[in-house]
């Protein structure tokens, strides 16, 4: 027997923020979750990460307290009860969703794994449910690159790195993006030796190449980061691993040894999970759910967003696309396309990332006429009370309207300094004018995000 729905929705993230808006109009809904509910960012992502992070912030501020005339004798690190206090707190949340949603009929939860089997219908367990209207917010895994041996020794991704309960000593990272950035900091602050393999010659590559060069100079400080390298493969003897790397110009071979190897080398969507094929949405050479401008896939009535599309993968995207989705769904005769402007991001690591618009190489690579505006933290009266040496804000405007074309922070607090920049973009003239002219509190740390608007003018 078919059951039908109104709509139905592939994950419990972003997609159950529409499920819920749309059964709240009356619609009859389903929503199909196999693992815990709340998706990525609740249970193996942002929440639990940034969580267990700031206990490495609180090292941090124990380590440098000499800097400021305070000496701390010592200091324990209880790994398990970090790690046990995040643990509880997300299954906590999880369960609350799951009681919650498992004592309303709608939207109705069907908690197990689905694929399409026809024309907008899917098979869950061992029942088959249809709707008109379908909203794919299947998320996404981690990548495991192709590297012998790597599968046969064992490795641990961001899922399991979040919830070990026994510090590694040393961590070999493979991969070098915003992960690696962040469980970096996390085990590194606590004290375990930290090696990153990158194959790209700096860090955080795809972030303006001036906070990527800094970042990467900064890690080497830390770390040991071999940027240019390639694991080749990888070998476990009594518990210890051996990845044997090759320099990508292949002047070096190295081995490097580890008791735990985590693998950071980006996401995939689960888009392969689901037989799209069953009912004609086309997804692109990644794998990632081919959409346009308001959501919708070459289906019609079927709709994508999050992960599974990939336009950007943060959850705050994938709330945006949330409620673009819950519009367009609900009325598919006024439809709104998505407006990404303005789309902020952010890295919680050692020091902090930020960013939004444009980086420099992307302007110059289109040639784009610019000017920059840059501050170091270190020439404002906080950056100095901070000792925050490596801190900078560049901010990329018109050099004719001054219309801003890209912010980027590198230093304390840079996830919440952008946000001036983010709202003078998006809700402002969009200008440097909207920064330079708003009076700013002396002497709190946002001075240094004026002071690098004011320095276009210069």
């Amino acid at each position: 027997m078919v059951q039908q729905f109104d709509l139905i929705a592939i994950g419990s993230g972003a997609g159950l923020d529409v499920a819920n808006a749309i059964a709240s109009r009356g619609f009859r809904v389903a929503i199909i979750e196999n693992g815990p509910l709340g998706g990525t960012c609740l249970n193996r992502g942002c929440i639990p990460s940034k969580l267990l992070i700031h206990s490495a912030d609180v090292v941090e501020t124990l380590r440098r307290a000499h800097l400021f005339g305070v000496h701390v004798k010592g200091y324990e690190i209880d790994f398990p009860s970090i790690v046990r206090r995040v643990t509880e707190y997300v299954d906590h949340e999880a369960q609350q969703i799951e009681e919650g949603l498992g004592s309303v009929e709608n939207p109705k939860l069907f908690k197990d794994t689905c694929r399409f089997v026809g024309m907008k219908t899917l098979r869950v367990g061992n029942e088959t449910l249809r709707a008109d209207r379908i909203l794919i917010a299947s998320g996404g895994r981690p990548r495991i690159p192709n590297v012998p041996g790597l599968a046969e020794a064992g490795f641990i991704t961001s899922d399991e790195a979040l919830r070990l309960t026994e510090q590694p000593t040393v961590l070999t990272i493979l991969g070098g993006g915003y992960i690696a950035a962040e469980l970096a900091h996390f085990f590194g602050s606590l004290g375990t030796k930290i090696q990153i393999v990158q194959r790209r010659d700096r860090l955080v590559p795809n972030e303006d190449e001036e906070v990527a060069l800094r970042f990467t100079e900064n890690a080497r400080k830390r770390y040991d980061v071999y940027t240019g390298y390639d694991p080749t493969r990888v070998t476990r003897t009594d518990g210890r691993y051996e990845t044997h790397i090759r320099s990508v110009d292949g002047t070096d071979s190295r081995v490097l040894t580890s008791d735990r190897i985590l693998v950071a080398a980006g996401r995939i969507p689960n888009s392969d999970r689901l037989d799209l094929d069953k009912t004609g949405v086309r997804v692109d050479g990644r794998g990632f759910v081919v959409t346009d401008e308001y959501l919708e896939t070459n289906v019609k009535g079927i709709y994508a967003l999050g992960d599974a599309v990939g336009h950007y993968l943060f959850r705050h995207s994938a709330n945006l696309e949330a409620q673009y989705s819950f519009w367009n769904l609900l009325d598919q005769t006024q439809r709104v396309p998505v407006d990404y402007n303005a789309m902020p991001h952010a890295i919680f690591g050692a020091p902090q990332i930020a960013g939004v618009g444009k980086t420099e190489q992307e302007l110059r690579a289109a040639k784009t006429p610019y000017r920059i505006g840059r501050w170091n933290y270190i020439d404002t009266a906080m950056g100095k009370a901070l000792e925050d040496q490596a801190g900078f804000v560049k901010i990329l405007a018109d050099p004719e309207t001054g219309r801003i074309l890209g912010c980027h922070i590198l230093g304390t607090d840079a996830s919440a300094l952008i946000h001036e920049v983010i709202v003078a973009m998006k809700a402002g003239e969009g200008t440097v004018g909207n920064i330079t002219r708003a009076v700013h509190i002396h002497p709190a740390l946002p001075e240094v995000v004026q002071r690098a608007a004011a320095s276009i003018g210069r």
